[in-house]
């Protein structure tokens, strides 16, 4: 978890890691996150083989490479939905940073989220840096990030000067310029591999908007 000694939220109160309304925003977003993660295993189901689902046995949307690679060993029917929520938060949430993103615009952090469990977590931060770098405005509001698809500091840097320029609403610009990135994968997967069209009208359903 990210502990700077100081941090802007809401781009208006700066507050100290050990101010009690710093602990309680922390508190929120450890909230939204299990939220999330809770949302996605309802969505996700339990048990899977589909034929056409190239990461053959599933649980709670986790593959059996993914289960084993983070250490359940037992049968997929059969992993625990605590299971499966522990290994969502490390790979999706903490590994990539995204609970640095939830202190600056937590709707664009759940939709990071979200897209990294569908499309993996490059991808989603692929989206964000493409989207800042469109709205920019040629440069004049903060530099071009390089998509090297990882949060870091100049990540960082460029959404919350973004959201200095533009304020809540430009949060709100920011989640459908990801949204209609995420939205054009979905069809190009489909037009690519045609076995993809028996996911594509759920993947949309479910993960935009």
């Amino acid at each position: 978890m990210f502990y700077p000694s100081a941090i802007i939220i809401n781009r208006h109160i700066f507050l100290s890691y050990n101010n009690p309304i710093w602990l309680v925003y922390m508190r929120k977003v450890i909230l939204m996150i299990n939220n999330l993660i809770d949302d996605v295993l309802q969505k996700e189901g339990g048990y899977s083989n589909h034929p056409h689902d190239r990461g053959g046995e599933t649980n709670w949307g986790i593959t059996i490479a993914v289960a084993r690679k983070y250490g359940y060993n037992g049968p997929m029917r059969s992993m625990p939905k605590s299971e499966a929520h522990s290994i969502y938060k490390h790979i999706y949430w903490l590994k990539p940073q995204f609970d640095k993103i939830a202190l600056l615009a937590p709707k664009i952090a759940a939709e990071m989220f979200d897209t990294g469990v569908n499309m993996g977590v490059r991808t989603a931060i692929s989206f964000v840096q493409r989207a800042l770098n469109a709205l920019n405005r040629q440069e004049r509001d903060y530099q071009d990030l390089t998509i090297d698809k990882v949060i870091g500091p100049a990540t960082l840097k460029a959404l919350e000067q973004y959201l200095n320029k533009r304020g809540a609403k430009g949060e709100l610009v920011l989640l459908r310029a990801i949204e209609a990135l995420q939205g054009e994968r979905y069809i190009r997967l489909a037009e690519k591999r045609s076995s993809n069209e028996s996911f594509l009208y759920g993947w949309i359903e479910h993960r935009i908007g």
